[in-house]
């Protein structure tokens, strides 16, 4: 709920500022002017053409991953057949406006170029875009309030990635893809075992104490990114299998309980557009490695 409510009012606020309806200093009549899609058309929304599109896709990948994770809840919902349908539905409309809307209205009221997006890496929140955007808007506690939000957000990604990875390793432990101690289940209904492998990777936040912890944690974004792409990738293919299997054993699909909205021709299209990303994220690697790390930014 609190990002729900902040993400709800940095769109309204967004809008406001955007519109010039803030003011830069404590004098009535300093009202910022009107932005519009300045920002777009100046800075310019999409910079460095194809090359800088693709080097963005990694990061991008990174901050959407999660939406998959409600398939993971399944074993442990009291009604699978009724709640698996409602979340994965509410899922598109979550994305779309928590995370394109977001984006869009951070788009118009903070330039690309900004330098002091420069600094935004790692744990530097004081440099989020959302910061820089309220800052610029001449709000004086707000930025604090943000960057609260934005601690109370990266929480509630650990938790969420507690949960998955735990139960994943659990399950390949199960089926013997992985050691078996791992698939160790105690009374409460908890694999014990794997939370406690999980949470020794903890320890890698002592990186940041690192003089090359930049170097280190775009390497770490850039392996959950790509991941990502696969997991999406497979869950397209495994969803493609299956419903030709389904129908090579004569089954009709209406004993399906939760049919994707598009079916199979949607899972192709998924497929196709995580071989496309693929692709253009090597293609900027590869890029960058021939041309030098100039263009690419």
């Amino acid at each position: 709920m609190v990002k729900i409510t902040a993400c709800v009012g940095f769109i309204i606020l967004g809008i406001v500022i955007d519109c010039g309806g803030t003011r830069r200093t404590a004098a009535v009549d300093d009202y910022q002017h009107y932005l519009g899609a300045q920002y777009w058309r100046d800075s310019g929304a999409f910079r460095n053409g194809f090359n800088g599109f693709a080097s963005i896709l990694v990061v991008a990948a990174f901050a959407f991953g999660g939406a998959e994770l409600v398939g993971l809840t399944a074993a442990e919902s009291a009604n699978p057949r009724e709640a698996i349908p409602m979340a994965t539905k509410q899922v598109f409309w979550r994305i779309a406006l928590f995370y394109v809307v977001n984006l869009f209205v951070l788009g118009l009221i903070v330039r690309s170029d900004d330098d002091r997006l420069l600094n935004s890496s790692g744990a530097n929140t004081k440099f989020s875009p959302f910061v820089i955007a309220i800052q610029d808007a001449g709000i004086k506690t707000l930025p604090s309030v943000m960057n609260a939000v934005i601690t109370v957000a990266v929480i509630s990604v650990a938790n969420a990635c507690a949960f998955a990875s735990t139960r994943s390793i659990q399950a390949l432990a199960g089926n013997g893809m992985a050691p078996r101690v791992l698939a160790y289940v105690d009374k409460a209904g908890q694999p014990l075992c794997c939370v406690i492998a999980q949470m020794a990777f903890g320890f890698l936040a002592f990186i940041s104490e690192s003089a090359r912890s930049s170097t280190v944690f775009s390497w770490m974004l850039a392996l959950s990114g790509l991941s990502n792409f696969f997991v999406w990738g497979s869950i397209r293919l495994a969803h493609i299998r299956f419903r030709y299997a389904w129908k090579a054993q004569g089954y009709n699909v209406n004993r399906i309980p939760y049919r994707s909205a598009f079916g199979v021709y949607g899972s192709w299209i998924g497929l196709l557009l995580n071989a496309v990303c693929l692709t253009a994220t090597f293609y900027s690697a590869l890029y960058v490695s021939v041309s030098g790390p100039g263009p690419a930014r």
